[in-house]
């Protein structure tokens, strides 16, 4: 059963101040959350309608029914379960291999997307600007489908972090290069921008190739 703390707690969790006060975010639906409990996410308290999760402790573990759930979920259509982690201390950006740049991406959906290709693709770094969504925020998890947990997330000053590195940047905009014809380097950082304005003009100035991601068929 869930108490009126324990439901005011993950509730306020929905809420970027509170996560980074408390240092807790939650993940809801089986995928998700198994793909967490596997990696180095540590686990506060499991929450679920159903006896499954055998591999958490009992202690950590609080059987709840629907009605519950409909209180502390941030879907619109609730899943059978619902998990509290640790937001963990953020890794040393990882300068090996190619690197994903989101200047500010706002859109949880649209981060918890990206998220998912770059874990399908074999990129295991992004760097974000400040302005970017919270990786923590529910639908960015929800979105991301656990592939949280394969993605290092770093978030930095992106101008100066740009203007600094060795690396070689490629930017995207409607007028580059394809990405699909041009041979990429093993190591360097591919930087994308905003849904509505792209990069911003600060950081396209530090750019030196351009690159252009076609769409396929008629989606706009």
């Amino acid at each position: 059963m869930l108490s009126k703390n324990q439901i005011k707690l993950i509730t306020s969790l929905q809420q970027k101040k509170q996560r980074f006060s408390c240092q807790l975010f939650f993940a809801e639906g089986i995928k998700g959350i198994q793909e967490l409990l596997e990696s180095n996410f540590e686990l506060v308290h499991l929450y679920t309608t159903q006896n499954d999760f055998d591999e958490v402790s009992t202690d950590k573990k609080v059987l709840i029914n629907e009605q519950e759930l409909k209180k502390i979920t941030a879907l619109a259509t609730p899943n059978t379960c619902l998990a509290v982690f640790k937001i963990p201390n953020e890794k040393k950006i990882n300068e090996s291999g190619l690197i994903l740049a989101l200047d500010a991406i706002r859109d949880p959906g649209n981060l918890g997307t990206i998220l998912r290709l770059c874990d399908w693709f074999g990129i295991r770094q992004i760097i974000c600007s400040k302005e970017t969504v919270d990786i923590y925020n529910p639908k960015v998890v929800q979105a991301s489908m656990g592939s949280l947990a394969r993605v290092n997330v770093n978030y930095i000053d992106l101008e100066n972090f740009i203007s600094q590195t060795k690396l070689p940047v490629f930017g995207t905009f409607m007028d580059g290069d394809n990405i699909y014809k041009t041979d990429l380097p093993q190591e360097g950082i591919i930087i994308m921008g905003n849904e509505g304005n792209g990069i911003s003009t600060e950081i396209e100035k530090l750019i030196k190739n351009k690159l252009a991601i076609p769409r396929f068929g008629t989606l706009q």
